[in-house]
């Protein structure tokens, strides 16, 4: 059985799902990885192929364009439940039979939940493509569901949440923040679920979810690795080709929209486990497909300048200059279909309050929103950023994983491939801008993890 991943944390790994270097079209000799080439069927499904030649190796990544903000109210975390139940078996392929195949091969699978996706994946030897395709096609309409395997694997994802959120204080308080930010828009649900609810979902649910929302026309195939187009195409004709397209599924998703923020909202989490006090303050700003034009690059280039390393605005101030803090970052999730997130986390020393943190975020916010950053500074992350995108395409895994979460939250190739451009042609004024625009109070929710001295009393469940 494959190592499921509930991937509340799958947005922090992709922060720099644009990474991928523009200087890849010119880059097809001495080694280097080739541009991607994409085609689409008649029935919908749009194919991105990825060759690297490096390693005899291909990834075969399979993309819904549907996640945890596209749950019917009430029944939260069915994106994920229904994730852990496609590795259940399809009349033509049982229970097991694809997870062994791909253990036998020397390959390794996994699949992942998101609020604005649902992927699967096998990394294998490229001569396995074909198999890999085959049984991927089979469940993307042939899953059988019986109540004596859903019933338990529904077991399995409430110890899930039990693991990775209510026995963890940190993923909790990030819970909570998020559905303080989101009065409205459904980014405010946790993406494995509230308890209550998943307790309630069951075989009846996760089909007609599946049956909705799983088809060709709602789907991203990603085909990286040792592999050329004129290679896949067959493949992909031959075992996606004959699925028919879902007619009832929008072209367009459309999701309740946040009202404009009118007030700062705060949430305090505390709890006898908490080793390390923490605040942290999310911003609602705009992601890479609901920003205006350069935008979403000044709000990459101003994380960069606040929270990466030891040069950056935040740690000079808190941990260097005044010495308050252990640590500190920030942020931003650019890839979302609809507005995300500006995250700055602080860990304080003991002894430290949280208003001496929050007056010296605030001051450096306010020098931002000011002054244009200096130009050593600017230049400096920005070279880090395009350099961080020129490696992260040694690994073809997540240059699949980029493609595909962009393009499932409303990008294209292009917007993809010229990121990196988008991020040298930012200016000064541009992230003087953002800061003043985006990190506005108004905006943010601020979150503080502290320590409770009194007795922890179990969570009641049912």
């Amino acid at each position: 059985m494959p190592s499921h991943r509930s991937t509340v944390s799958l947005l922090v790994a992709l922060l720099s799902v644009f990474a991928l270097s523009a200087n890849s079209a010119s880059a097809q000799t001495n080694g280097k990885p080739q541009p991607p080439a994409s085609f689409t069927l008649p029935n919908g499904l749009q194919v991105v192929v990825i060759p690297d030649h490096r390693t005899p190796v291909v990834t075969q990544m399979i993309w819904y364009k549907v996640g945890s903000a596209d749950e019917t109210p009430g029944k939260s975390g069915l994106a994920h439940f229904l994730e852990h139940l496609m590795f259940k078996g399809t009349a033509k392929h049982p229970a097991g039979e694809f997870s062994k195949t791909v253990l036998q091969i020397g390959g390794n699978e996994n699949a992942f939940t998101s609020t604005d996706y649902t992927g699967y994946f096998q990394r294998v030897p490229r001569d396995q493509l074909a198999r890999m395709i085959e049984f991927e096609a089979d469940r993307m309409t042939g899953l059988i569901l019986k109540d004596e395997n859903v019933l338990p694997e529904r077991d399995v994802v409430l110890e899930e949440f039990n693991m990775r959120v209510a026995n963890n204080p940190d993923a909790r308080l990030t819970e909570q923040i998020m559905a303080a930010l989101y009065l409205n828009h459904p980014y405010g649900r946790p993406v494995i679920g509230w308890r209550q609810e998943i307790e309630k979902l069951d075989r009846e649910d996760a089909l007609a979810f599946y049956k909705r929302f799983y088809a060709p026309n709602n789907a991203i195939l990603i085909v990286a690795g040792d592999v050329e187009v004129d290679e896949v195409r067959p493949l992909v004709e031959k075992f996606y080709g004959p699925i028919p397209a879902q007619p009832s599924i929008p072209a367009r998703r459309v999701r309740p929209q946040e009202p404009v923020p009118a007030a700062p909202r705060t949430v305090t989490l505390s709890d006898p486990r908490v080793e390390q006090t923490n605040i942290r303050r999310y911003y609602l700003v705009p992601s890479s497909t609901t920003a205006a034009a350069g935008e979403s690059a000044a709000l990459d280039v101003l994380a960069q300048l606040m929270g990466s390393g030891a040069n950056s605005y935040l740690y000079r101030a808190l941990v260097i200059d005044k010495q308050l803090a252990i640590s500190s970052g920030a942020g931003y999730s650019g890839t979302a279909l609809d507005p995300t997130q500006f995250q700055i986390s602080v860990s304080p020393k003991p002894g430290v309050e949280f208003a001496q943190i929050e007056q010296a975020i605030d001051a450096v916010i306010a020098d931002l929103s000011q002054n244009p950053p200096r130009a050593e500074d600017l230049e400096r992350v920005k070279t880090q950023l395009i350099a961080e995108a020129v490696y992260a395409q040694d690994n073809q895994t997540t240059m699949a994983r980029w493609y595909g979460g962009a393009l499932t939250s409303g990008l294209s190739i292009e917007d993809i491939r010229s990121w990196p451009d988008r991020i040298r042609a930012v200016t000064a004024e541009q992230v003087r801008d953002a800061a003043q625009k985006w990190l506005d109070k108004k905006r943010s929710v601020t979150g503080y993890l502290i320590k409770d001295q009194a007795p922890r009393r179990e969570e009641k469940r049912s």
